[in-house]
């Protein structure tokens, strides 16, 4: 039996090295750049998208993935095994134990790794639909022809299986990076959503990690009081914020369940990581 009580010590011990993060960014805001805010030695980046030109001074490891097949055999590796996964699963104890006698070089520097920088989640979620797509599943048992339904439930298990194993990887910070989408409706209205194949893994994306961070384009305005705030401005802001708090004034994606982080914060992820990992005082 693998049950027992955790004391509130153990909790905070285990809570100190491990944030699952989410980070949505209009593309070309300087998502990817962020990855040089943290420790290199400490760092790897599944690389799904080969958008790594603009940190070629970064020199932290990367491990490109093209295919979503290897995607989730990384994901086995960084999480460990599954206790609750059959033996033919992905992520089960089989499973796990085939990749590291295959691979045992690989599994060995991602042990070495704290922080796991997954660029993007938008890549991830494509290559899981064209995997999707090859699959029986994908196709109709009546007609025999693709069945779009069927690749995009498909789609769905698989991503959200691969995110909370992920969640679940034993002191490992994840930070799942994703491309924002600005939706313009009939009214005019203006809304911000994640770009990713699939709306059910968007919608519980938010639920699994810990944190949902945007980064944006802001304006600094001072009161009469000398009160500094800052103001959402995609079209002209010149500073880079992260908006860090759900139902903040500019609609855009957010949560924090650590409570230790203002509206917005500084572009700064290593610095955020720090803050929030930041243990009280007395």
């Amino acid at each position: 039996m693998s049950l027992r009580i955790l004391t509130a010590d153990e909790r905070l011990q285990e809570a100190q090295g491990k944030t699952t993060m989410a980070l949505f960014g209009p593309s070309g805001s300087g998502k990817t750049t962020l990855v040089t805010t943290m420790p290199e030695e400490q760092t790897v980046c599944l690389d799904l998208e080969a958008g790594l030109k603009s940190v070629q001074h970064w020199r932290g490891d990367s491990l490109p993935i093209r295919r979503f097949a290897d995607a989730v055999d990384i994901a086995c590796l960084i999480g460990g095994a599954n206790p609750a996964a059959q033996p033919d699963e992905h992520f089960s104890e089989a499973h796990h134990a085939h990749l590291r006698g295959l691979y045992p070089d690989l599994a060995a520097r991602l042990d070495t790794k704290r922080i796991v920088f997954v660029d993007s989640i938008t890549d991830l979620t494509r290559q899981a639909m064209a995997w999707a797509k090859t699959r029986p599943e994908a196709l109709s048992e009546r007609t025999g022809k693709p069945d779009t339904r069927g690749a995009y439930g498909l789609l769905a298990r698989e991503v959200i299986g691969l995110l909370k194993h992920l969640q679940h990887a034993p002191g490992r910070t994840v930070i799942f990076v994703g491309i924002l989408e600005k939706v313009i409706d009939d009214m005019n209205r203006v809304t911000w959503q994640p770009q990713m194949e699939g709306g059910k893994a968007a919608r519980e994306l938010p639920g699994i990690v810990d944190q949902v961070l945007t980064l944006g384009l802001f304006t600094q305005e001072t009161g009469e009081d000398g009160t500094v705030t800052w103001q959402h401005d995609p079209e002209k802001g010149k500073a880079r914020r992260l908006v860090c708090h759900s139902g903040n004034p500019w609609g855009l994606p957010a949560k924090d369940r650590s409570g230790k982080l203002d509206l917005t914060e500084p572009a700064d992820l290593g610095a955020l990581l720090n803050k929030i990992n930041q243990t009280p005082k007395g």
